[in-house]
């Protein structure tokens, strides 16, 4: 009789953990989430690219910046209302060397322009990490309450499980003793980092995350792949700032993660309002789309699907290995199609190091072919990281453009994680073409400085262990990529 109860229990828990499983895989988004926005026809003052790279010459490293700065501008110009989602926002590092205080001078920013000017409305989405999973306050962020702000911590568990092995055991059990309490356990993002629950780490390894960079007024807004976070404050990114008609789904969609994480709706400008702040022409030569989540997937396929034999696409990426993206590339290519890919060489992240995990293999993978159609450069990083994500396809008389906060993964890709980027389509001659025709080209072929180097530099880091690590990984899911 008893192991008859223990084999009843056995099957009873196997039941539950599928059917958590399968739910937490399959269940209904949120409203607003995995969106394709309307086509906007901006003009060309309404589309600006951003970059910030960071190379070494003889004097040692060099850093041409300009989307922190960017950022500072939008909040310091808002009249009615400031909008922000941004995935990190700390101090945190594990690295002795001195970083740029970005998150302690974006906070003040903020708590400057709330201060100075009382009535507008702001709104700070932002991700648990700056908490460490609710294990201590986030410095930087939860002080701007005081200031009129209204800060708002992503809901993560009505996203979808994207490490379901591990999840599903944590929604049965772990999930309901919460995370605050006595923090007694070294914070994994540095020694200078508040203490943590095991609670809070517990809640960690579900590994999802609202990674949407965003920062808006009711002129503009940049998208970007940069975080105001010290620790990322040398690396290399790309922005987009945009203005007219598509700021008013940007305040939509940020309108969606406010209300499934049950933040203050009364915060955000009414439509009314958008409709007296927001200037809209809808009458440019370039046309722009917002997408998020499975969506950016979905427009990059496309984008793929539709270039032609001697179509040149470029993307420039920190994490690539999502299987469609991959498969998309390589049937680009047997159509004719040149594929240039500036990669992370993955040796940093987080400011822990890392063994080359996931671009390495897949670089590997991408390059083995009978022909030269899939090149690969690694960006030359020193201490930092090349964390644009990015991709551009030069189709002669036009160009396709996707850029934000998206790697190229699976978690990125698939509705798990929140993401944000813009889809354009420009004609070649437009200056936001030329100036990210012109971004490539330089950092391709080393034009004035040093900034890649040919993939041949890691080609012997691809060992049958790091492949062997990489398929496990991806296999299992218990991994950031």
């Amino acid at each position: 009789m008893r192991h008859k109860k223990w084999l009843w229990i056995g099957l009873a828990f196997a039941a539950l953990y599928i059917g958590v499983t399968a739910w937490h895989q399959l269940k209904p988004l949120p409203e607003g989430i995995d969106y394709t926005g309307d086509l906007h026809m901006l003009q060309e003052d309404e589309v600006t690219f951003l970059t910030d790279l960071t190379y070494q010459d003889e004097t040692g490293e060099v850093y041409e910046h300009e989307i922190m700065e960017e950022m500072f501008r939008v909040i310091d110009e808002a009249e009615h209302f400031l909008i922000i989602d941004m995935f990190m926002v700390n101090e945190f590092s594990d690295e002795s060397r001195s970083f740029p205080e970005l998150s302690r001078e974006f906070g003040d920013r903020i708590e400057q322009k709330m201060a100075e000017s009382p009535d507008v409305k702001a709104v700070f989405i932002t991700d648990p990490i700056n908490t460490t999973y609710f294990s201590h306050e986030a410095a930087h962020i939860d002080r701007l309450t005081d200031a009129g702000v209204e800060v708002i911590y992503t809901n993560l568990e009505r996203l979808r499980d994207p490490n379901p092995i591990y999840s599903s055991f944590w929604r049965i059990g772990f999930q309901w003793f919460g995370q605050r309490g006595p923090a007694w356990l070294p914070n994994a993002f540095g020694p200078t980092a508040p203490d943590v629950t095991l609670r809070s780490y517990l809640k960690l390894a579900n590994i999802k995350a609202n990674h949407r960079k965003l920062v808006m007024n009711e002129e503009e807004a940049v998208i970007t792949s940069a975080n105001p976070h010290d620790a990322s404050g040398f690396h290399s990114n790309i922005g987009i700032r945009v203005s007219g008609s598509v700021l008013k789904e940007l305040v939509d969609q940020e309108r969606a993660v406010t209300a499934f994480s049950d933040g203050n709706m009364g915060a955000f400008p009414t439509e009314a309002e958008l409709d007296e702040w927001v200037t809209v022409r809808d009458d440019g030569p370039i046309q722009a789309q917002l997408v998020t989540e499975k969506s950016i997937r979905r427009a990059t396929l496309k984008v793929l699907e539709r270039a032609e034999p001697d179509d040149t696409v470029w993307i420039g990426m920190f994490y690539l290995s999502d299987r469609y993206v991959i498969e998309g590339l390589h049937e680009a290519a047997d159509r004719g199609v040149r594929i240039n890919a500036v990669l992370d060489p993955n040796q940093n992240a987080f400011g822990q190091e890392k063994i080359g995990l996931p671009n390495i293999p897949v670089a590997s993978e991408l390059t083995d072919r009978d022909d030269d159609l899939i090149t690969v450069r690694w960006y030359d990083t020193y201490e930092e990281q090349y964390h644009t994500k990015m991709l551009y396809a030069d189709r002669g008389e036009q160009v396709n453009i996707i850029a934000g906060s998206t790697n190229f993964t699976e978690r990125n890709l698939n509705n798990y994680n929140l993401e944000n980027n813009i889809s354009l389509t420009a004609p070649s001659d437009s200056e936001i073409a030329e100036d990210v025709d012109a971004y490539y080209n330089r950092i391709w072929f080393n034009e004035d400085e040093q900034f890649t180097v040919a993939y041949d530099e890691y080609a012997d880091a691809v060992t049958p262990y790091l492949y062997g690590l990489y398929v496990l990984q991806k296999s299992l899911r218990f991994t950031t990529y």
